[in-house]
């Protein structure tokens, strides 16, 4: 009996094939520690302190911090006070990127950070739940000569969070208080070589506008981008992946579609697998190089979630199909239950995604936690989101006992069994095992280098070469996904092993014996015996192949049935039996022998997916006595 390519692939074959998958894991983890840089690199910037001397100013000004073209400065605000300067007519200007440098488009996207250095003072201090407002404005060019263009603005409020470690006394002042870092910019694409910042902090006592915030002396920003090298190396390992599992997708696929039935549940869903894999895969990041796609972190946020959505709807749904003592099989909506949190829980993350950066594709200054409102929507999808996750994990853990269980239950019955059901149930308990052995080292894999990416100082030393500890994470977690998805596409493909000898010759080979061809003919005339059986009614020109249970006419369907099977030539093995009568529940009692011990033995009710020379097949239940063969 051939039945999935695990079945039946050698134990020298599995491990060659596990030592090449191995390497190929290996290599994607030294191509990350080894050949990419660091994925990110942050910048810091202080900003400067600009003097804008014209008041209501009706067309827009950009003020350069340096350069031939840069602003009156100030370095101080006693100097302003000094100056008459009123606190409206002071802008900080920050540009990106540094002196003497320039951003690319390779860079993929640019996240700000903002921080404000605040001096403590007894008669300014900083109330509660202050608030900040920001009137900022965002510029580009592509050259140092031509004129800034306009790309945001927006007036932004930001909650200071703050805390002075010493006393609150007149001795203290001019110490500054420690404040949390606050949301400022995000842009999705880095399409421009040189950015300009203008931030105003406007100031109207009679709105309470900036009023309560404390003494602000400075504001510094730091500026997190991907870094090049990484973009370059990321991008060609998608260009690798993508066409490789595409071709074992469309190959796994055809496997399909040659057999003589249609595909079950279990299949489609590994299918779905491997969709979601070549979606996440294919390098549309190419195009963010030469197009402004400001639009790609938000695209490839919904990839990786439509990806992880099917992967943790294919463990459930492949711990289903293996529960052996289901009534209900190959039907999608029988995992409602369980495929119901994660929908719910993709779609809450995906509302929260899209309120965030959704909405930063026309105002990159937005954030969801600017506001009390936004933060308590926020934290209500991830709680959402988490609650979710929990009844996922509560309901696959019960669900991998209930086969354990049951594979626990079915090995002391195994010896009692005949060869053609034992084989197929030590079939299905080494797929199940070996899948749960590979997910559970993936998944460790994920979470320990994602601890060690957090933990340690980024890269290590090794001799005379770095490795980049947080590069190696992102290559070698997303190439071992990949290989995960294409180890489950071939392994778990239809076996063609002994199927083309079957169809040429028609020959059977069961319990190690070769029976006699049948011809096409006797093989219909058998079904449509065994049709008519079920059916409670046999055609006349079958009737008399029954040696007894009255002459000739239709039986009841609680009729004792021996059929004569030199007279029908019914050389036809079990295994083509179960192909022929899938989701058929019989009772057969065949007593030719006289063995009345037969009749006494033990009910079997076997539910599971079979596997024969197609492969994994309809779901069926056969109730009835263990019959001899």
């Amino acid at each position: 009996m051939a039945g999935a390519i695990i079945e039946n692939m050698s134990t020298k074959k599995l491990v060659i094939m596990g030592v090449t998958l191995l390497l190929f894991q290996a290599f994607a983890f030294m191509v990350g520690g080894l050949i990419a840089p660091s994925p990110t690199t942050a910048v810091h910037y202080l900003a400067t302190k600009c003097v804008d001397t014209v008041k209501h100013r009706q067309e827009t000004k950009w003020f350069m911090p340096w350069g031939p073209d840069q602003c009156d400065k100030i370095r101080t605000f006693d100097e302003a006070m000094a100056k008459k300067i009123e606190a409206n007519n002071i802008v900080f200007a920050v540009h990106i990127p540094l002196s003497n440098k320039e951003m690319s488009a390779w860079f993929q996207f640019m996240l700000v950070i903002l921080q404000f250095d605040i001096a403590f003072k007894m008669y300014n201090q900083i109330e509660d739940g202050a608030l900040v407002t920001i009137d900022v404005g965002l510029a580009y060019r592509d050259d140092t000569v031509s004129e800034w263009t306009e790309m945001a603005h927006s007036y932004e409020q930001r909650k200071l969070s703050c805390n002075f470690t010493t006393t609150k006394t007149f001795e203290n002042e001019g110490r500054y208080y420690e404040c949390d870092l606050l949301p400022f910019m995000e842009v999705g694409s880095v399409a421009h070589k040189y950015y300009l910042l203008n931030i105003r902090l406007p100031v109207n006592e009679r709105k309470k506008v900036n009023v309560g915030i404390g003494e602000i002396k400075d504001i510094r920003l730091v500026s997190i981008h991907q870094n090049g090298g990484f973009t370059k190396v990321w991008f060609a390992m998608k260009t690798f992946l993508t066409p490789s599992i595409l071709i074992i997708m469309i190959w796994y696929w055809r496997r399909i579609t040659l057999m003589s039935r249609p595909p079950v549940l279990l299949e489609k869903v590994i299918l779905a697998l491997g969709i979601s894999m070549t979606f996440i895969n294919i390098p549309v990041e190419w195009f963010s190089v030469g197009f402004n796609w400001t639009w790609m972190l938000l695209f490839g946020d919904i990839r990786q979630g439509i990806f992880y959505s099917m992967l943790l709807s294919f463990w459930i749904i492949f711990c289903g199909e293996h529960l052996m003592d289901q009534t209900e099989r190959n039907r999608f909506s029988v995992y409602w239950k369980q495929v119901g949190p994660i929908v719910f829980g993709s779609f809450c993350l995906f509302i929260f995604d899209m309120c965030e950066r959704g909405v930063q594709l026309t105002n990159p200054f937005y954030s969801i936690w600017a506001s009390d409102v936004g933060t308590e929507l926020a934290m209500a999808f991830i709680i959402v989101a988490g609650i979710c996750a929990c009844l996922y994990f509560l309901f696959l853990c019960f669900m991998v006992f209930q086969v354990f269980r049951n594979i626990s239950g079915k090995r002391t019955s195994l010896p009692a069994m005949s060869r053609a059901r034992r084989l197929h149930y030590e079939g299905l308990i080494f797929r199940f095992k070996f899948l749960m052995l590979v997910t559970l080292a993936c998944a460790a894999m994920t979470v320990i280098f994602f601890i060690i990416s957090q933990v340690n100082e980024g890269h290590w030393h090794w001799g005379e070469h770095t490795v980049e500890v947080n590069s190696a994470f992102f290559t070698g977690i997303y190439g071992m996904w990949n290989l995960y998805v294409f180890a489950i596409m071939f392994l778990y493909a239809p076996s063609h092993k002994r199927y083309g000898d079957e169809q040429s010759s028609g020959q059977c080979i069961t319990d190690g014996n070769v029976s006699r061809g049948v011809e096409s003919r006797e093989v219909m005339k058998t079904i449509h015996l065994l049709t008519s059986v079920k059916r409670g009614r046999l055609s006349p020109d079958i009737c008399p192949a029954v040696s007894r249970g009255g002459g000739g006419g239709c039986l009841s369907p609680s009729f004792s049935l021996s059929v004569d099977l030199s007279a029908l030539d019914f050389h036809f093995c079990f295994s083509k039996m179960l192909k022929v009568f899938l989701m058929m529940k019989f009772n057969c009692n065949m007593d030719r022998n006289g063995d009345a011990g037969a009749n006494s033995g033990e009910d079997i009710q076997l539910t599971t997916t079979i596997t024969h020379v197609d492969g994994p097949t309809e779901i069926y239940k056969m109730t009835g006595k263990e019959a001899q063969e």
